[in-house]
């Protein structure tokens, strides 16, 4: 606390004391070119620090909290709380409650703190603003002369700079029941060729209120995301099996207990199934989701998710088409922590689809999955163990299976979370045999050492179960620095090897290595 409180001190002055003119040294071990010579000068212009009588300053000396707390006095009575920004407004009020029952016990008045943060929050209007900004440098090297990295890149380089993602979060408590959220997104891409960048995907991804209803019913109406495996730690850098998608609509959620449902009604534009189905346009649609779970006790949870998608009018290439094209998805899903630091889950999912489905693979193979098999099923098991528990590492251990026809989003497993702008190990999941079912192997092992450092090693394998193509493989590592509670570097190293078979999208070795810089505000 005696750092923090000193270094608060020293911020403060700078920003809240009018500087006093002074040509003497106060303390004979603070020499002039010290970081803090200016601040400490101008505290003991005011009487708010006096340091030792020996006349040295003692700033490595341990303080008791009556001393703090007594500058604290000090400063309250000398800087001027009515110019106070939000930030050091911020670094008052955490001295103010640190010291509390110190300044008490000195009579000090508190109270300007509070109005001028009521007026800072009046002059907001109650509004929060924060974001985050990544930017990525990438550069790839391919084997084969097949390279899907560059394909991507920018005019076909094999070296790439963009903004990663920018977000920018808008939030607001309107009253003690409502509660408002907006996302702005502006995603990857590079200054073009004309220098100034594209201004493609700029769009608000989420907008929505929440508030309670009466017997404590949550609503939430506006754009919000559909993820309930996202919600029961079902997967962390890789996509979800299905779902993980946003709608615009209405859910309300509601507990019993240990009994909770959540139930939602939605709609879409033709993109999101267009995306599933393989470049079915089916216009609009109405999509309604239920989801049951019930979790008695901190080790257990058992839970049932359900989804049906009414499409308004399907249509291919701009022609109207009639037949089946109804989907409805089904999933159960369990946890089990045998301790705090281990814990078993997974989700099994089956699919019913009308026969006029196209299979994922339609494009390569003309295959309706509706035909080829109308009641696909896809499930993953998931072993965590965290790092207390190992000390050194934790570990996140996975298998998938699916059959080839099930409609999801190609379980795709690659550094960034599968959102980056290169290859990825699922990458000829479009190819393969609707007949087969592709088995996923996922190992991830990770390290925090401090506050500062962490660092990974990840392993993935697919078996497409199909004979014109590969096994693909896909390993990685990476090491993360955070230098400032602001900012964040991770640099990794990727590499993905398709095999040698030509007959999917992509075949031959692949890496990238890719510096990225995060930057919370």
């Amino acid at each position: 606390m005696k750092k923090f409180s000193a270094i608060s001190l020293l911020v403060l002055a700078t920003a809240l004391l009018t500087p006093a003119l002074s040509s003497a040294n106060p303390f004979m071990d603070v020499p002039e070119g010290h970081w803090a010579y200016d601040a400490i000068c101008l505290l003991n212009s005011r009487g708010i620090l006096s340091g030792c009588p020996d006349g040295a300053f003692g700033g490595a000396l341990p303080a008791t909290r009556y001393e703090m707390a007594s500058s604290v006095a000090r400063m309250l009575t000398s800087v001027n709380i009515e110019k106070a920004g939000k930030q050091e407004h911020e670094l008052l009020k955490k001295l103010v409650l640190e010291f509390k029952d110190e300044l008490d016990a000195l009579g000090v008045r508190t109270d300007k703190i509070d109005r001028r943060g009521a007026v800072l929050e009046d002059g907001l209007g109650g509004w929060k603003i924060r974001g985050t900004f990544s930017f990525d440098a990438k550069f790839s090297s391919s084997d084969s002369g097949k390279n899907y990295f560059n394909s991507v890149f920018s005019n076909g380089n094999d070296i790439e700079f963009t903004k990663n993602m920018f977000y920018l979060y808008l939030t607001k408590q309107l009253d003690e029941k409502t509660y408002f959220f907006a996302e702005y997104r502006t995603g990857s891409n590079s200054t073009g060729g004309d220098g100034r960048g594209d201004q493609q995907h700029m769009l608000w991804s989420y907008l929505y209120v929440d508030t309670m209803l009466p017997y404590d019913t949550s609503l939430r109406f506006g754009r919000f995301l559909v993820d309930f495996e996202g919600a029961y730690g079902l997967f962390g850098d890789n996509d979800a099996l299905f779902g993980d998608y946003r709608t615009d609509g209405f859910r309300l959620s509601k507990r019993w207990g240990s009994f909770g449902v959540t139930a939602i009604i939605g709609r879409n534009d033709g993109y999101f199934m267009e995306y599933l189905l393989g470049g079915l346009d089916t216009g609009s649609l109405m999509n309604y989701v239920l989801d049951l779970n019930w979790q008695p006790n901190e080790k257990f949870m058992i839970g049932a998710t359900g989804y049906r998608f009414d499409a308004d009018s399907p249509s291919k290439d701009g022609l109207p088409l009639n037949g089946d094209y109804d989907v409805n998805v089904y999933g159960i899903y369990a946890n089990f922590k045998f301790t705090p630091q281990v814990e078993l889950k997974g989700i099994y999912y089956f699919q019913e689809l009308g026969r006029d489905v196209p299979a994922p693979s339609f494009a390569s193979t003309g295959a309706l999955a509706g035909n080829t098999e109308d009641s696909p099923t896809a499930w993953k098991t998931i072993l965590e163990i965290k790092q207390d528990l190992l000390k050194f590492t934790g570990l996140w251990i996975e298998h998938a299976r699916q059959d080839n026809t099930f409609l999801g989003l190609n379980n795709r497993y690659s550094i960034g979370g599968g959102a980056g702008n290169y290859d990825f190990v699922g990458r000829n999941m479009e190819y393969a045999d609707p007949c087969g079912t592709s088995k996923w192997w996922f190992v991830k092992a990770y390290q925090n050492w401090n506050e500062k450092w962490s660092s990974f090693i990840r392993f993935v394998n697919v078996d497409f179960d199909t004979s014109w193509l590969d096994n693909a493989t896909e390993w990685g590592i990476g090491v993360a620095y955070q230098y400032t509670p602001a900012i964040r570097f991770e640099l990794v190293y990727d590499r993905i090897d398709h095999g040698d078979n030509a007959g999917g999208a992509a075949w031959g070795k692949e890496s990238v290595i890719r510096l990225r810089t995060d930057v919370n505000f």
